[in-house]
């Protein structure tokens, strides 16, 4: 704890700074980049980080990258001590091994320097649209080891002062389906670092650097201490909790389980993975900062929201993650489809905090951030690797429904407009709609999960889907019905369709269709408590049908 007096009002003033600094960071990184899956998809993000590796402050943007940068920067640190760092150097890393989490989320680290001196580092991970593999777009669902999962990173050196790594660009470039693409998100990410960079070295200037780190440091400490109040207000005890993941890609018959006991006490919070899975065949397991990521985000969205958000939140948290398990694999088991996983860590984590919390944890959400990648050539030859992040619908709570079409549990990527895609790659979408019946009914419903139907137009396409929910539905809660399952075929041209089995890598031809619905957020409460008037604004709008009315009451809505 800090023992000199801090003016408040300065603190809170550089607390904002700080906060503005990594979302100017977020916002430099989207524009800046090439890929639709980053300029539209916003699948990035930026931070900021003390001398010593724990947050400093967050952009808006995917709590699974923000808390996965927490062992890549520990990894740097390790690799490269800080004495030895110098004002411009950059550092990445992709490796999940090593402390990543998949091979397209890379990091890009810049120690940030005032008058001379270290003072933080801002830092960045976007995921690159393609880092080779077996498959365009690096998401093979299919995958049994890393090595085909693309190229593996562990930490370098990018840049020392101005200097780039041109052997190192060069490796990246020869190893990518899209160099140009590849190297502009790159690029962006240096950008956002170096504008972070600038920022805080200019705050420096005001406060002076002694004063600012200070400051940091109690920053850190006020939210660790308003979090294990926050906390220390839930009833001690443990409370446990079990979901399921569709399969692993490879073995598509067996259901991966997910085992949670959560033990609150005066230390903070303890999660206990003992019951879960052994690691699969499949890229589903989850490396720790996987884990570490669900709950650094669960301990988030039960806490105060008005708590400044940085690594003081997290120091309550110890995990227990058995070795050779999903949450925990040995190398060189394939991860590349974690983030479903760590998404089912999230809901499981909550699920079991509810019984903790009753009335402040909503209904499972859809829990599903569907991957499309597609991969072929244009009508001029040239190669196209595009894809699409396509959510289900959120669980309801005691008092709202839930949220149409969008992302939960960890995830915080944008639909990709339909133009956007038309305009990079051959394919025509020809449907994007709320799936009417997909939230579970309840006196508050769940989210809808959307429709949405792509047409192939050219050429030969090396297509992923990468789904979930689509055998183990979304709980719902007190007494709300479960939301409706995912599910996707594809109708071949020359006639017969093919369900997709929740994960498969397949080769679409011009004049294929590909229809996929997602899943819906589940009901909270009993549905016969619903407003007669909600339930027939829910017709007329087309959210539920007549027939699913009938969950409702048995008593004529009309």
């Amino acid at each position: 704890m800090q023992t000199t007096a801090l003016d408040p009002v300065t603190v809170e003033v550089v607390r904002n700074k700080l906060d503005g600094i990594a979302n100017e960071m977020e916002l430099t990184l989207l524009k800046s980049s090439c890929s639709p899956i980053v300029k539209e998809g916003l699948d990035a993000s930026a931070s900021l980080f003390t001398l010593q590796g724990e947050t400093l402050a967050q952009a808006v943007a995917i709590p699974i990258h923000l808390a996965t940068l927490i062992p890549c920067i520990a990894r740097i640190l390790a690799e490269f001590p800080l004495e030895t760092m110098r004002e411009g150097d950059l550092y990445c890393m992709n490796d999940p091994y090593l402390g990543g989490t998949h091979l397209p989320d890379i990091a890009v680290i810049m120690p940030v320097f005032a008058r001379g001196r270290p003072l933080a580092f801002s830092a960045t991970m976007t995921h690159h649209q393609d880092v080779g593999g077996m498959t365009p777009g690096s998401v093979p669902t299919h995958a049994t080891e890393v090595f085909q999962e693309g190229i593996r990173l562990p930490p370098l050196k990018l840049r020392e002062g101005d200097r780039f790594n041109e052997t190192l660009l060069k490796i990246l470039r020869r190893n990518v389906r899209i160099p140009e693409t590849f190297e502009g998100d790159l690029m962006a990410q240096v950008a956002a670092c170096s504008v972070g960079a600038r920022r805080l070295a200019a705050l420096a200037e005001n406060y002076g650097d002694n004063h600012l780190t200070a400051i940091f440091a109690d920053l850190l400490d006020r939210s660790e201490t308003m979090t294990r109040d926050v906390l220390r207000a839930l009833p001690n005890g443990t409370y446990r909790a079990v979901d399921f993941l569709d399969n692993d890609g490879v073995d598509l018959d067996r259901r991966i389980r997910i085992e949670v006991a959560v033990t609150i006490d005066d230390a903070g919070m303890t999660i206990d993975f003992a019951g879960s899975s052994p690691q699969v065949r499949g890229p589903f397991n989850a490396v720790p900062s996987g884990s570490l990521a669900a709950a650094c985000y669960v301990v988030r969205a039960i806490t105060d929201p008005t708590i400044p958000t940085n690594g003081g939140c997290f120091r309550p948290i110890a995990l227990r993650l058995p070795e050779g398990s999903i949450v925990n694999p040995r190398e060189p088991a394939p991860v590349n489809a974690r983030t479903a996983t760590i998404k089912r860590i999230a809901g499981t984590i909550l699920k079991a905090l509810a019984n903790a919390a009753p009335g402040r944890v909503p209904a499972d959400s859809g829990g599903e951030l569907l991957v499309l990648a597609f991969g072929g050539e244009r009508p001029d030859d040239t190669r196209y690797v595009t894809g699409e992040l396509v959510a289900g619908g959120a669980g309801a709570s005691a008092s709202k429904d839930g949220v149409d079409v969008i992302e939960t549990d960890a995830t915080n990527c944008m639909n990709l407009p339909a133009e956007a895609l038309e305009l990079d790659a051959p394919i025509r979408v020809h449907r994007l709609a709320l799936r009417p019946d997909s939230g579970g009914a309840g006196a508050r419903r769940g989210g809808l999960g959307t429709v949405r139907e792509y047409e192939i137009l050219h050429g030969n396409v090396r297509f992923t889907h990468r789904g979930e929910r689509h055998f183990i539905a979304p709980s719902g809660r007190a007494g709300g019905p479960d939301g409706a399952m995912a599910r996707a075929v594809i109708h071949r041209a020359g006639g017969g369709e093919e369900v997709v089995p929740s994960k498969l890598v397949t080769t679409l031809h011009a004049g294929d269709r590909v229809v996929m619905e997602t899943a819906g957020g589940g009901g909270y409460g009993d549905p016969a408590a619903r407003e007669r008037e909600k339930v027939r604004a829910d017709l007329a709008d087309g959210k539920i049908s007549a027939e699913g009315a009938k969950a409702y009451d048995a008593a004529p809505i009309g």
